[in-house]
């Protein structure tokens, strides 16, 4: 009778343990059981016991991590030993940069995973380059590979490879959807949250190796000894992952915690003050990765407060480095309140004079376009315009412009598009990745930066969809080569479903989305028409705000003749920043791809398009396509039902209801206040709006009470 009881108790453990609906909280790091026994007993064969010839903290993560993911992928007990084992089914790990399967000499932080006699070995230059491989050979079981004969090799691309975090002492986040802070300030140093040692774990999985903890809009409090010491803990659960923290620093600190009269950056006592505390932090933290700089920009205190430009700026601090081995990211957002001006241009003008001037340790950081992450911009024209200065490309993972967590977005295809541009710096090839990797001009250090999409969600990103952008600037910061298209099939294999037709299904809704997005939000290359201050929903109309460049009519400058901003020779000029090659793609409005014609034309209204349609005509096309595009994701994501957890996919049905109807939201407020200034009918077959203009008006004042 107890027997029978305790195997009616287990089995009802096991049942509900098959019952647990899947939060999201794993990520990409899901390693349950592999159905299929026959695949199952191919990988045993290999993947029987780890010998892990090391021991320091980061080769014991790499042991234990693959330990923990083989054991659930395999369904058996896989130990860890340090002494060699004879015969097969042995995974060794182990640093020797002269194992490279390619014969070609390992990065820094490369791998090689290679199959000798029946057993795999994975190798790297350097301990992170182990703990890499050792992921890579995890993520090649997850998505059912062979592990027979292995000859695979990687190594970053880019040196630096950074999450931005836009995070506050008081636990919000700026532009962040996915809850509250992950860092709990006030628990720090004593209590150390087990999230953040999972957070880790995702970042090293995809290669992201540094991690800057607080927004750039920055607060002093994080330069103090209570903070510092906050800080050192939590470089304490990165680094034994390989990940470097870093801080973004409030400029003015030495006058708002030091108790100096100015932060002159030329002043004996400032440097003095940024060389103490620099001291004091590399003592706390002695790999700390170095400073993020937002300065003389929407309203942050800075080195031309004083009369000084940013080199005299960013100089100083890597002059208070010293010695240590950390580094000054200087971001290049700057712009000044100028109604007759064109924000466009502006960082450029401050930069570009400046490029030759920044000494070593120090990065420009620069956003991947010239406004402020739209969601499509041409290629900042600093890149490929500072040879003599190392580039930090700076994209936004959160989705500050894209309808924050609600809308299913993929994000790969934007930041391709943004690497694979040419800026004819060197010549036809000179893409934005090249640049940012360093090969165009010879820097010895590259970086690249994502603002981070992560909150207090249970599901880290609040739409689950999120997490694909998370994994996609990982795998893109490793190798800018690799494909949108490639990388949302992984995701989906890694993390919704190995099922071959429905992984198909789920990659093409990922990878049209974001254009689908563009559609019904902001086509042609119209841009900053969403939302006043919380950047959400659409305001056309919007004329009055704290400073000009920071309305809609600013950019769009709709009038009765047409439409878009005229950044030619006629107008701005800001075209002229470019390279001649490129500026050809872009200057004649009869030639230019549709996608960028408003960010550098203002076009008649009547005037016809390449695609045969008048602006007006082509305009409401793509409004009204953009929104019943929604539909078919609908319909798309319903098809894949029976292959995903059925929570989650509840959760993402739900958004792509919210989805469908706020882009009939934006469809009908853009069409009818465009239609104000072209005076024109809603061409067919499509219906006008059944709403006015002036409800959609009183709907957005209500957004704005949130």
């Amino acid at each position: 009778m107890f027997l029978r009881s305790l195997l009616v108790l287990l089995f009802f453990v096991v049942a509900a343990q098959r019952s647990l609906a899947d939060d999201g909280y794993r990520l990409w790091l899901k390693y349950d059981l592999i159905p299929d026994a026959g695949l199952r007993k191919d990988y045993q064969k290999a993947a029987g016991v780890i010998v892990s010839k090391g021991s320091t903290p980061i080769l014991k993560t790499a042991a234990g991590e693959l330990q923990q993911g083989l054991q659930g992928l395999l369904g058996q007990s896989v130990p860890v030993v340090s002494a060699s084992k004879k015969g097969q089914g042995t995974i060794t790990l182990a640093v020797d940069a002269t194992a490279n399967v390619s014969g070609q000499p390992l990065g820094k932080d490369g791998y090689s995973i290679s199959t000798r006699s029946g057993n795999i070995v994975v190798t790297g230059q350097s301990e992170s380059g182990v703990l890499y491989g050792a992921f890579a050979l995890l993520r090649q079981m997850q998505t059912r590979q062979s592990l027979k004969d292995l000859a695979l090799t990687s190594s970053p691309r880019i040196q630096y490879r950074l999450l931005n975090h836009w995070d506050n002492p008081n636990g919000t986040v700026e532009r962040g959807y996915a809850g509250s802070s992950i860092w709990k300030w006030y628990e720090l140093p004593e209590r150390l949250d087990p999230r953040y040692q999972d957070y880790a774990r995702a970042n090293a999985s995809i290669g992201i190796n540094g991690v800057v903890i607080n927004n750039v809009n920055a607060s002093a409090r994080y330069l103090t000894p209570e903070y510092i010491e906050k800080v050192a803990a939590l470089a304490g659960v990165m680094r034994p992952y390989g990940i470097r923290v870093y801080m973004s620093v409030l400029w003015a600190a030495p006058k708002v915690i030091g108790g100096l009269s100015t932060s002159d950056p030329l002043d004996p006592k400032v440097k003095q003050w940024w060389t103490d505390r620099t001291n004091e932090i590399y003592k706390a933290i002695p790999d700390f990765g170095g400073f993020l700089v937002k300065a003389n920009s929407e309203g942050e205190p800075g080195p031309q407060d004083y009369g000084r430009d940013h080199a005299d700026g960013a100089n100083m601090l890597a002059d208070a480095l010293g010695q240590h081995d950390g580094l000054v990211m200087w971001r290049a957002f700057v712009y000044k309140a100028n109604s007759n001006g064109d924000r466009f241009k502006e960082a450029y003008q401050e930069f570009k004079p400046l490029d030759g001037r920044f000494k070593p340790k120090t990065l420009v950081q620069v956003k991947n376009g010239p406004i402020d992450f739209q969601s499509r911009e041409p290629f900042h024209p600093l890149f490929g315009a500072m040879p003599r200065t190392p580039l930090v490309l700076e994209v936004q993972i959160t989705q500050e412009y894209l309808g924050f967590a609600t809308h299913l977005v993929y994000l790969a295809p934007m930041f391709k598009e943004t690497l694979d541009a040419d800026t004819y710096a060197n010549g036809q090839g000179s893409t934005v990745a090249k640049v940012v990797d360093g090969s165009v001009d010879k820097h010895a250090i590259s970086g690249i930066a994502g603002v981070a999409n992560i909150g207090s969600d249970r599901n880290w990103t609040g739409h689950p969809m999120g997490q694909a952008n998370w994994y996609a600037f990982g795998r893109l910061a490793w190798d800018h080569t690799l494909s949108a298209q490639a990388i949302a099939e992984e995701w989906t294999r890694l993390t919704l479903t190995t099922e071959p037709r429905a992984v198909r299904t789920i990659a093409d809704v990922l990878v049209r989305s974001r254009d689908i997005y563009v559609r019904y939000t902001t086509p042609l290359g119209l841009h900053h028409i969403m939302g006043q201050s919380i950047h959400y929903g659409p305001e056309p109309w919007l004329a009055s705000s704290a400073r000009p460049d920071w309305t809609a009519v600013y950019y769009h400058k709709a009038d009765a003749a047409g439409l878009g901003f005229d950044r030619t020779e006629k107008g701005s000029n800001a075209l002229s920043l470019y390279r001649p090659e490129v500026q050809r793609q872009w200057q004649d409005p009869k030639t230019c791809p549709p996608d960028y014609l408003l960010w550098f034309h203002h076009v008649g209204w009547n005037q016809q398009l390449s695609t045969g349609r008048t602006l007006w005509n082509e305009l409401c096309t793509r409004y009204y396509t953009g929104a019943d595009s929604v539909t078919w994701m609908q319909q798309q994501w319903a098809a894949v039902q029976p292959q995903i957890d059925p929570e989650l996919h509840a959760d993402i049905t739900g958004r792509l209801q919210t989805q469908r109807k706020e882009a009939l939201w934006w469809r009908d407020a853009c069409v009818l206040y465009f239609q104000t200034h072209a005076r024109q009918p809603i061409p067919a077959p499509f219906a006008p709006p059944a709403r006015t203009l002036d409800d959609i008006k009183r709907l957005v004042m209500i957004y704005q009470l949130r």
